[in-house]
Formats: structure tokens, C-alpha cells, sequence
């Protein structure tokens, strides 16, 4: 156990005794853990799922989850996901006994620079890290040739490796989504299916699961995903009650498409790659068959300028 895990728990434990009638009914819960979106063909639209097989927990000790990061690391990708596995609240389990072992895997065991300058020590390197069950890919700013290696490696034996926001270009980069669908931050759609023509991009997922591979939308929606994991292993009561530990009101992992929002086109200008919503008075533009489109960023001007007829249909189905 680590240091601090008790008081920590005990304190947060001291004052309630789960009063979970507040919160959503555990019936209705169960039935809707089911509803993860799962790829469908055809098109890139989120279509209703059927219910995933559960994971089975080990009949003792917890469940090693590894969090993959490197420099530009983002916090909320990581530590939303964190916590929420931290505090996984069990029915029948001591609290005390947890139910997940988390820790963080890098290429060295050097101080990291995460988002808005947080400064983190890894606890384990590629090379010693124990084998995982679960792998947690936040949004960072780069890949190695070392990291990509081990993730495909230890996928082998993974339940679940995730990928959060803009982490799934990484997961994309080891080659693992191929021919497999998945969703990432709604301002990165475009950029992904672009990069990665061999996956099924899906706008408007909060996350997605295809055998033991998952993507999560952007920011919070890895603590959603990471609630999914623990009901996979637990059953919805588990989410119910580490929710309810958490205090944490978001219901996103009852309803995958409840990222349905960021596949509307929004009204205005917006770029035609990414579809963030721009001020044609400075941004970079293009004149196209007599039509002018406005970008949110000069990389995203290169894009639209190298296909842009894919970008436009894209526009025009929306």
C-alpha cells in the first residue's frame, strides 16, 4: 500500500456511509453500463452498442495500471484517471485492500515536464516496469521509438489500454489501431483520420472500445472511461460508488454518446479541419472554387490545401 493511501481514505470514508440514493439509481446504472459505443461500419457516426464481455479481477491483489507519459504530458488526461482508479470503491471489498496499483512508466527516470509546467518523477522506466493490466495514454507531446515498443509489447497482456484525448495519436502510432474505430479530443478529428487514413475516426464519442483497446474523448472524458474500466472488473455499483467517493457529478460513462455535441457543425466561421470557431478578421485563409475558408491555425491551412475536397464533403455531410 502507499504512503498516505490510508489517512487519505479513511478520512474521505469517515463521514459518509455511501449515500448512494442520491445519486443515479443502481438499477438504471446497471443497465446502462452496457452502453459503450462500439465501431460500427459505414459511416463515422456513433450507432448504439451491445454490452461487453466483463473483465475478470484477479482473485487476489490489485490490478496493476500503468500511466505512459513523457514530456507535455497533460494533467487532466492522467491524473483524472488516476484518482478515479485510486479510489476505487468495491461492494464487499475493504477499503483499505485496493483494488488497483497505479503508477507511471517513462523512457527514463528523470523529472518530466507535464502541462502548465508540473514537474514529475516516473516511477518506473520501460525497462523495469511490472506488467500492467490496465495502460493509461494521456495527451503529450511527443512518442519514442522506446515507448511505442513497449506499449505494443505490453498490450499483449493488457485487459484494456486506453488512451485518453490526444493520446490516441500516440496508441495510433504504435500501429495497434489499425482497421479499428476510435475518437480523441473533438478539435483533433480530422488531424487523426488524416495521419492515421487506416482508422475509423467516430465524432461525437465520449469514448470508444474494441477488444482490449480503448479511446476516450478529450480531457474529462478519461475519468469516464476509467469508471468503465472499474465497472468492467466490478459492476455498476463499483462506478456508483467511486463516483459518489469522488463526488464526482458527471454521468458520461452511463452514455458514450454523450459527446454527441462535437459532432454538430457549430454555426459561424470555423475551420474546415478541425471545426473550431474562428475570427476571419485574422485568421490565415484560402480561396477555394470561389469560396473563402477561414483556419484556425497555419498547420491546418497546409492540411486543408493538400486534399481539400475531403475536408469540404466532410463540411457538407455535417
Amino acid at each position: 500500500m502507499k504512503k498516505g493511501i490510508f489517512s487519505r481514505r479513511e478520512l474521505l470514508l469517515a463521514s459518509s456511509a455511501f449515500g448512494l440514493a442520491a445519486t443515479v439509481p443502481l438499477p438504471l446504472a446497471a443497465a446502462r453500463l452496457a452502453g459503450a459505443e462500439q465501431p460500427s461500419s459505414g459511416d463515422n457516426s456513433v450507432k448504439p452498442a451491445v454490452a461487453l464481455s466483463p473483465l475478470k479481477p484477479p482473485a487476489s491483489g490489485p490490478i496493476n495500471v500503468a500511466f505512459v507519459i513523457s514530456k507535455g504530458a497533460v494533467v487532466i488526461d492522467f491524473a483524472g484517471p488516476w484518482e478515479v482508479f485510486e479510489n476505487a470503491t468495491i461492494p464487499g471489498r475493504d477499503m483499505m485492500d485496493s483494488a488497483f496499483e497505479v503508477y507511471t512508466v517513462a523512457e527514463t527516470l528523470g523529472p518530466i515536464t507535464a502541462s502548465g509546467g508540473m514537474k514529475i518523477v516516473p516511477n518506473y522506466t520501460f525497462q523495469n516496469a511490472p506488467q500492467p493490466k490496465v495502460i493509461v495514454i494521456p495527451a503529450q507531446d511527443d512518442s519514442t521509438a522506446a515507448m511505442l515498443n513497449w506499449i505494443r509489447k505490453a498490450t499483449e497482456k493488457t485487459d484494456v489500454t486506453m488512451s485518453v484525448c490526444t493520446g490516441a495519436f500516440v496508441l495510433a502510432a504504435t500501429g495497434l489501431l489499425n482497421g479499428k474505430a476510435a475518437t480523441t479530443h473533438h478539435g483533433a478529428y480530422s488531424d487523426l483520420q488524416t495521419k492515421y487514413p487506416d482508422i475509423q475516426v467516430k465524432r461525437g464519442a465520449r469514448f470508444i472500445e474494441e477488444g482490449n483497446l480503448a479511446t476516450a474523448g478529450g480531457l474529462t472524458s478519461g475519468m469516464d472511461l476509467a469508471l468503465r474500466v472499474i465497472g468492467r472488473y466490478f459492476g455498476a455499483e463499483a462506478i456508483e460508488r467511486t463516483a459518489f467517493q469522488l463526488e464526482y457529478q458527471g454521468q458520461g460513462w452511463m452514455d458514450a454518446k454523450s459527446n454527441s455535441i462535437f459532432a454538430v457543425k457549430p454555426a459561424g466561421d470555423i475551420c474546415p479541419v478541425c471545426w473550431m470557431q474562428v475570427n476571419r478578421g485574422t485568421a490565415p485563409s484560402e480561396v477555394y472554387k470561389g469560396k473563402t475558408y477561414y483556419f484556425c491555425m497555419d498547420e491546418h491551412k497546409v492540411a486543408f490545401d493538400a486534399g481539400p475536397d475531403k475536408f469540404i464533403e466532410a463540411l457538407a455531410k455535417a
